[in-house]
Parts: structure tokens; sequence; C-alpha cells
């Protein structure tokens, strides 16, 4: 098996009979199943399209063909292919600064969310990032382990609302964890 094939497990019509609002699939660009997986998510956006679901292409430079899948470049070109195929929304990794995301958010003519990416070991950090992402232009954050496995998943959740929807800087933010702990 190829961990970095992802495969279809559904269709746009059973979403929907679950009672879902959305989609998403996940895409690595540089697998050696990219051309079966770019297909899926260019079949899923029209079946979406014809449903009026809205889909995120969740998209990762992953797999052999990628030397460094944290170069802002390729984690550019990885987001445009996703909206190029049609995505309402495109989820990329985080580029590591808010000057290089921004590039990919210009990139992208489909708004971008960040990926939360792997375990951080401080709440600052968790946080610094949505703030830069944000700051660079991307329209939200999807964090989950650094939310789920959290101490106090609540309190982060409250953290990173603070730096996405009320414009708080981290210092502020990490102030919501830090006085509710007490």
């Amino acid at each position: 098996p190829d961990p970095n094939w992802k495969v279809r497990v559904g269709t746009a019509l059973s979403v929907i009979r679950l009672g879902a609002d959305g989609l998403s699939v996940h895409i690595n660009i540089g697998s050696k199943m990219e051309p079966l997986m770019l297909k899926k998510l260019g079949l899923l956006v029209d079946e979406c399209d014809s449903l009026g679901l809205p889909i995120i292409a969740m998209m990762y430079p992953r797999g052999e063909g990628v030397k460094d899948p944290n170069d802002p470049k390729i984690l550019a070109h990885v987001a445009r292919v996703g909206a190029e195929l049609g995505a309402d929304i495109v989820k990329v990794p985080f580029s590591g600064d808010a000057e290089s995301f921004s590039k990919i958010v210009e990139a992208c003519p489909a708004p971008i969310v960040m990926a939360g990416g792997p375990k951080v070991d401080s709440d600052e950090a968790v946080l610094a990032m949505a703030k830069a992402a944000i700051d660079a232009g991307a329209m939200g954050v999807t964090i989950g382990r650094n939310v789920f496995m959290h101490e106090k998943p609540e309190l982060i959740v409250r953290a990173l609302r603070g730096v996405v929807i009320e414009d708080m800087n981290v210092k502020e933010a990490l102030s919501i964890i830090e006085t509710k702990s007490e």
C-alpha cells in the first residue's frame, strides 16, 4: 500500500444524505497516484457543483516526487492546482512565515485555509502560526491535533478564535488560556 494514495470512499450525494454541509478531499501532489487523485478531485468538483455542495481540496506536496514539501513555490503550485480544478476552498500546509505564506495566498484564486500541521510544543507556537497565516491573507485555519490533543481544547479554541476572528495578537490570545487555566 502507498500511504500517499488517498482513496475515494463516497459520493457527493452520499455526503448530502448524511446531512453534511460540504465535502473535502485530500490530494497528494508528487505521489505516484497523483493522476488518479487529481481525476478524483475533478469528478468530485463536478458532482458537488451540480448539487450546490461546497468542496475543500486539501492539497499537500507529498510523495517520492517532492524534494522539499515546505517550499513556498511548491505549496503555491499545489494550492493553485486545487483551485484550478474547481475547489471552493483550498487547504495547504503553513510555509513557516507570513511573508512566504502570503505568496501562496496570492498565487491561489480560491480562498486558502491553513492546515494545522504537526503537534507543536507550545500554545504560543500554535497561535503564532495561526496569526501569521491570517496576516498573510488566509481566510481561516484548520487545526486538528493541536486542539484535540491539547490539555484544555476549549481554551485553545477560544484563543484561536481570538486570533482568527477577533484580530487579537498572540499575547492577548495566550492570556485566554493562561487566565482560564488558573
